[in-house]
């Protein structure tokens, strides 16, 4: 079916591209969606972002499959769980990933925003804003496009996820929009894939040290981000970050 599948005409924009992209082949399989995006975007063109959370491997492991040489970025905000980078590097030995890029914070920003480092206990947007929405703009900034693991049941706030959206002039794909919890644990016995250690504690959704804790039973899988905040999102998947991507720093 692949092979048939052609590229569309150029679109005008990234907006329009995403929603001809998402109306043409929103619904197919993810193993498909990411071997067509790959196909799709020329080759450097297209990356994936991976937190190497709790259902990181599933995506990864896709991927890996496909194009274990597609470059893999994560953001080190300096504030990781010791397990969550031990998986990281365990998880890029099982897949055989090539091009694992990590991104850091800029220190001449920490220095000034965040010197001691507890910005995140006064002002979470702000130690986001330094440790993950800057980085993640500079990581993304040379390609057209990037996966993402996002899913819609993961929090009401992504109930209505597209496979396909457009972030300024590039386009971000979520090949796992659809997955439920019980795909995601089925994916994982079938191929026999590590698991983050964190999630053995309840923690279903796995950020930065300070700022996440277990998740109770009947909550959604990111209640414990940011618990008793109105935050739900670190911004590095809102529009901040095309603000981000079109600063002139960049």
């Amino acid at each position: 079916m692949l092979a048939k599948l052609r590229p569309l005409e150029a679109a005008h924009d990234a907006e329009a591209e995403a929603a001809a992209l998402e109306e043409r082949f929103g619904d197919l399989d993810a193993r498909d969606l990411i071997a067509l995006s790959i196909g799709r975007f020329r080759p450097g063109a297209i990356a994936a972002v991976s937190s190497f959370g709790a259902d990181s491997a599933v995506l990864l492991h896709m991927i890996a499959r496909i194009d274990p040489a597609l470059p893999v970025l994560f953001l080190e905000t300096g504030k990781h769980f010791g397990e969550t980078l031990q998986y990281r590097d365990a998880l890029v030995a099982d897949f055989g990933l090539r091009d694992l890029r990590i991104v850091a914070p800029r220190p001449e920003l920490l220095a000034v925003r965040d010197p001691d480092g507890t910005l995140h206990q006064r002002d979470t947007d702000g130690c986001c804003d330094v440790r993950k929405v800057e980085p993640m703009a500079r990581a993304v900034a040379p390609f057209e496009a990037w996966f993402t693991g996002r899913k819609r049941h993961q929090a009401a706030t992504r109930a209505g996820l597209p496979v396909f959206e457009a972030v300024g002039e590039r386009i971000r794909i979520n090949p796992l929009a659809k997955w439920t919890t019980a795909d995601l644990a089925a994916y994982m016995r079938e191929h026999q894939l590590r698991e983050n250690p964190l999630v053995a504690y309840g923690y279903l959704s796995i950020g930065c040290f300070p700022c996440t804790q277990p998740v109770k039973e009947g909550d959604d899988p990111r209640a414990g981000r940011w618990a008793g905040q109105a935050k739900t999102e670190c911004g590095i998947h809102l529009s901040g970050l095309d603000d981000s991507l079109t600063a002139s720093s960049l």
